[in-house]
């Protein structure tokens, strides 16, 4: 099991949070999303996986989304 942060600008609310945990699912091997939301600012989203996630991937499935990765 592998766990990645990421800082996501520009979630505001229950919505955002699924649809940045839909798109991150969707990738192979991911096994659990989790966001804390943080409206206004950077939301924390922290992705479990069974095997190591390109980068590229995760920061195109938030893109993907809508959203923008400040930090990963």
């Amino acid at each position: 099991m592998t766990t990645e942060k990421l800082l996501v600008e520009g979630m505001t609310c229950d919505h955002c949070v699924m649809s940045v945990t839909e798109e991150l699912s969707e990738l192979d091997g991911v096994s659990g999303v989790d966001v804390r939301l943080v409206p206004g600012g950077a939301s924390e989203v922290t992705v479990t996986s069974t095997a190591l996630v390109a980068a590229d991937a995760l920061h195109g499935a938030v893109v993907e989304a809508g959203y923008q990765v400040v930090r990963s």
